[in-house]
């Protein structure tokens, strides 16, 4: 079981209790989660039971318990489900994930995902992140297809966890962006924040508030319409490369949350090539995978 004692603060004043606490709990997949949570009693506040639009404000302290099989077996479940597996051994995964693929479970989706699919293929997989989420040291959003690193053991997600944190994993992502993007290369140096409206999106921030993040970006085709591009993220904020490429007005084709969602069947982001040292034999590793046809298909119409 898992227990936390959280004190709100100022940032947080005045938010519903299931908003806040979806803001503030790494460990809990989503609202509606969170939601059970309230319903079934393991979150008081200020010793008391309340709902889940209770307003919290900076005096109160939060309880909550998360019972270690809140989630399961209902929500864990191997499924024979296809994995484009890129490279495997005794420690780590690197998969392919298809664009459309939920990374792990969520309270409205509890099947078809890359964790089911793990957990089918493999009996040893990390349990650092709980039991929804074994194995997966970071996350792709679901339209975004690409490469992503799996942990078999704990030592080996803790170590790559610090990787990441350090920034000494490197990504590489090529997109299809909406019109001629002007530059060969550049750099979006702007912090990244709440949205001022809609608590599942981010936005930039220039009052202070919101987090540093860097993308570097390179051309790799434009065309009056629509710019094939490569993306550099030198920091890991949540849709960071959605939000800096809207910034720069030229958002990512088929975005449903920063852009439009028509000018592409899919959002149009895949991540293309990963680097690292290994966690457990210090060899320097890295894998690129192809860009998808359908970008090049797309950019040469144009």
């Amino acid at each position: 079981m898992s227990i936390q004692n959280l004190k709100v603060s100022p940032e947080h004043n005045d938010l519903r209790l299931d908003v806040y606490l979806t803001q503030v709990l790494s460990d809990v997949p989503s609202r509606n989660v969170v939601k059970k949570l309230i319903e079934f009693g393991h979150v008081r506040v200020n010793e008391s039971i309340v709902k889940a639009n209770y307003k919290v404000s900076e005096k109160d302290d939060i309880f909550v318990e998360i019972p270690a099989n809140f989630l399961t077996p209902k929500y864990v479940e191997p499924e024979n489900v296809d994995l484009d597996i890129f490279y495997e051994d005794e420690f780590l995964f690197v998969i392919n994930k298809p664009r459309g693929m939920l990374v792990h479970p969520t309270a409205t989706k509890s099947k078809g995902t890359l964790v089911n699919a793990l957990l089918h293929h493999s009996l040893k997989l990390s349990n650092v992140n709980s039991d929804i989420r074994p194995g997966i040291v970071h996350r792709l959003d679901q339209e975004t297809s690409g490469l992503m690193l799996v942990a078999k053991d704990n030592i080996t997600h803790t170590k790559l966890a610090k990787k990441f944190k350090r920034h000494e994993v490197k990504k590489r992502y090529v997109a299809l962006v909406e019109g001629c993007v002007e530059f060969d290369e550049g750099r979006v140096d702007v912090a990244i924040g709440k949205h001022p409206h809609h608590h599942e999106k981010k936005a930039v921030s220039m009052d202070g508030s919101g987090k540093d993040a860097l993308t570097t970006y390179k051309v790799l085709q434009r065309k009056d319409k629509a710019t094939l591009v490569a993306l550099y993220p030198k920091t890991g904020r949540m849709h960071q490369l959605r939000v800096h490429m809207r910034y720069l007005k030229h958002p990512i084709l088929g975005d449903d949350k920063y852009g439009h969602k028509r000018t592409f069947p899919r959002l149009a982001l895949h991540a293309q090539a990963i680097s690292f040292q290994h966690p457990r034999t210090n060899a320097f590793m890295e894998f690129v995978s192809k860009t998808p046809d359908e970008f090049y298909a797309f950019i040469k119409q144009k």
